[in-house]
């Protein structure tokens, strides 16, 4: 089964100096974009954080301190990165939790704007957690039958995040052709900013999904708490969700 696309499909990979989506930084960044028409461009940059790297990360990526003095900050590169992702789709593999509002996280703190809105994002994670519940060296050998060398090399991971969902598609005959509904099938809830600390009812009301609140319609909160709105801008929350409160509360403004 081919992989359907009205437009370019970016899957990509991030390896950073923590997983706290607010405070760490990118230090490589890899992507392998798919053409409609087929072709395939790939690019891999390591990046500068301007922070030191702890040795927990750099003992799973690898990348030290040292590797990276000489490189850009990802302020250098983020307006060229914004370019290579225009009108882009986008896949990855636990990319709707972390490496996606990061990314976004990143470029609100450099100030390069860039609107993930009307894209698709397709985690092959989930796909494959919908199936076959492993990791990516699982998935890999699974679908693939290949051992994944280089583990937690962006590009390495890249490539067979990519390699894994043209399996998937082959192996899961009733699996969509088209990213618009791969990426439906792909989420595990109607988010409405990267984290999930928003979702979407069956009516499309903005859910709140955490905390004292969850379960409570946001626009409601907002009305009858107005200290609410207070601690989430102050709150270490990324610029993507604080971003939806935002719209939800200038709109019960109107």
């Amino acid at each position: 089964m081919a992989l359907t696309l009205k437009r370019p499909l970016v899957f990509f990979d991030l390896e950073t100096t923590g997983t706290n989506i607010t405070h760490d930084r990118i230090v490589e960044i890899s992507f392998v974009k798919l053409m409609p028409d087929g072709t395939v461009i790939e690019k891999s940059r390591r990046i500068n954080p301007e922070m030191p790297i702890p040795a927990e990360a750099t003992a799973v990526h690898h990348i030290t301190d040292e590797d990276v003095a000489g490189e850009p900050t990802f302020a250098m590169v983020a307006k060229s990165l914004a370019q290579h992702f225009e009108g882009c789709d986008f896949a990855g593999f636990n990319s709707n939790r972390f490496d996606l509002p990061l990314l976004d996280q990143e470029f609100n703190r450099v100030g390069v704007e860039f609107d993930f809105s009307r894209a698709h994002f397709v985690d092959v994670q989930t796909i494959y957690h919908k199936r076959e519940p492993r990791t990516l060296v699982a998935a890999y050998k699974y679908y693939c039958d290949k051992n994944l060398e280089d583990a937690h090399s962006a590009l390495a991971d890249t490539r067979a995040t990519y390699e894994v969902l043209l399996a998937q598609l082959e192996h899961y005959g009733d699996l969509p052709e088209n990213v618009e509904e791969l990426a439906e099938y792909a989420s595990q809830n109607k988010n409405v900013d990267f984290m999930g600390r928003l979702v979407y009812d069956e009516n499309g009301c903005e859910i709140i999904n955490f905390g004292k609140y969850k379960g409570r319609k946001a626009a409601e909160v907002l009305e009858r708490d107005p200290g609410y709105y207070s601690w989430i801008m102050s709150g270490d929350f990324t610029n993507n969700t604080k971003a939806a409160f935002t719209r939800i509360r200038l709109r019960g403004k109107k």
